[in-house]
């Protein structure tokens, strides 16, 4: 490994006191790693709207960081969405994260607002349209719960970033082939946009095995054997480390430039990770004023 990869973060919004202590702690904690961007998400059925926009605002103005801020078309109209998007562009936001979003708590599947946009296609047209955002969006190494197969997702890839997406983020996965399958499919479609993969540093491996089933990333066996193990050991932090490490050199060794890390406002292992790769923090002091 020569040169250094482009890292970035992901972090969700506060719902209780507690949680918003947990995420200045995780900032403060990552903010000197340098990041190139960081993401902050939207809840399920846009739930978390208003906490993202505070989100975003505070992490850009007292970190001086690049945020992302996730927008989708759950629950909104059309110009509910174009006018939260115009809100983060005051804000100073430059770049959007956008989806199709999670179907509402209850739900089972995603069901378009009436006046709404029906798509992240849709998304993505509208807000290149205003020319104020480069724009950010979700790819799926394995296919997506509501995708006939892996190609349709590939072409559903290619739609939205012809639609005016500049790269895009997958979901996590825990083998590095499986990205690299998707990659080479995307590149033979045609994509040309950087498709930057996403990483899960294993806090818990129960938590993780739950992520896993919701969004169809496959859970190889030797991998439960290996946290079951080590779990009952009292090695699963030390397994994670090895694990996620091993899984970003594997990928920056088969030519991947960026790295994009879910922290799940628990940046203790992403600190580790992204240290184990050489990445030394630097001094970064909080705006107080």
């Amino acid at each position: 490994m020569t040169t250094l990869p482009r890292i970035s973060f992901e972090f969700f919004p506060p719902q209780t006191l507690d949680a918003s202590f947990r995420l200045w702690e995780t900032v403060q904690a990552l903010a000197p790693m340098q990041p190139n961007f960081v993401s902050v998400t939207y809840g399920a059925g846009g739930t978390t709207r208003k906490l993202t926009h505070e989100a975003v605002s505070a992490i850009g103005r007292n970190y001086g960081l690049n945020v992302a801020a996730h927008l989708t078309c759950v629950d909104a109209t059309r110009t509910e969405t174009l006018e939260i998007a115009e809100a983060y562009a005051a804000a100073g936001v430059t770049e959007i994260v956008a989806l199709r979003g999670d179907a509402p708590k209850g739900a089972t599947r995603f069901t378009p607002h009436p006046d709404g946009f029906a798509s992240s296609v849709e998304l993505v047209e509208a807000l290149a349209a205003t020319g104020k955002f480069k724009i950010r969006v979700g790819a799926y190494p394995e296919p997506h719960p509501d995708a006939a197969d892996s190609f349709a997702d590939v072409a559903w890839l290619k739609r939205k970033i012809d639609a005016g997406a500049t790269s895009a983020i997958t979901q996590f996965f825990f083998d590095a082939d499986t990205f690299f399958r998707f990659r080479d499919a995307c590149a033979k479609a045609g994509i040309t946009a950087p498709i930057i993969p996403g990483i899960l540093p294993i806090t818990s491996w129960e938590g993780a095995k739950k992520f896993a089933a919701r969004c169809g990333t496959k859970v190889p066996g030797k991998l439960d054997e290996a946290f079951t193990t080590a779990a009952r050991d009292g090695r699963e932090e030390l397994l994670a480390l090895a694990q996620c490490t091993a899984l970003c050199d594997r990928l920056l060794q088969g030519g991947v430039d960026d790295l994009h890390f879910y922290t799940l406002n628990r940046p203790h292992l992403t600190r580790e990770v992204v240290r184990a790769l050489g990445i030394t923090p630097e001094l970064v002091l909080e705006k107080v004023a």
